[in-house]
């Protein structure tokens, strides 16, 4: 494994690959509250609710300062992704706005998803101190899943038009979902 005391002895390729690893992950943690706090968190339906919603955002962005910490200890810089307008974000899942609790909802369910798919990768790398980091991430985002997958399945078996709305942001956010695994044309 390799510790911080020896990222400069690592070969030049290895520390940009890292470096550029540590901004995405960086720009995906912060681009979610980027998406839903401003239009989700003062709309959501109950106060509990709402307490979920501001507490999954605190959680993103303490994942975010984890990252952003770990890259500025070598040498990375990753604050430029705290104010990047959400059209350039790195990841097309975190481009534009989330409006509303169905959107929000399947946001959790799949999106969220992915993204612990993703961190499960980071499980066995050679950065230690990125291993590290990866328990208390990943448990929390767990937290995000099910929540996100609760209220997915709460709204469409409402029925009639809340399932017809669950349904239209299942199907946008599925193309989303699979473009996080790497885009088709690429």
């Amino acid at each position: 494994k390799i510790e911080l005391k020896d990222f400069e002895k690592m070969d030049p390729e290895y520390q940009d690959l890292l470096k550029r690893v540590l901004a995405i992950q960086a720009d995906c943690e912060i681009g979610g509250p980027h998406l839903y706090v401003a239009s989700i968190l003062p709309t959501a339906p109950t106060k509990l609710d709402q307490l979920i919603v501001a507490r999954t955002a605190a959680e993103e962005i303490d994942h975010y300062r984890k990252i952003a910490r770990l890259a500025g200890e070598i040498g990375a810089d990753v604050s430029y992704v705290l104010s990047r307008p959400n059209q350039e974000r790195y990841v097309d899942a975190f481009r534009g706005e989330i409006t509303s609790w169905e959107h929000f909802a399947v946001f959790g369910f799949l999106i969220d998803r992915i993204g612990r798919y993703q961190l499960e990768e980071f499980i066995g790398c050679s950065y230690a101190p990125l291993e590290r980091i990866l328990p208390d991430v990943m448990r929390e985002e767990a937290g995000h899943i099910d929540f996100g997958t609760t209220k997915t399945a709460e709204l469409a078996a409402k029925g009639g038009e809340s399932k017809a709305k669950v349904q239209k942001a299942l199907d946008y956010w599925y193309v989303k979902a699979l473009d996080m695994f790497g885009r088709s044309d690429s």
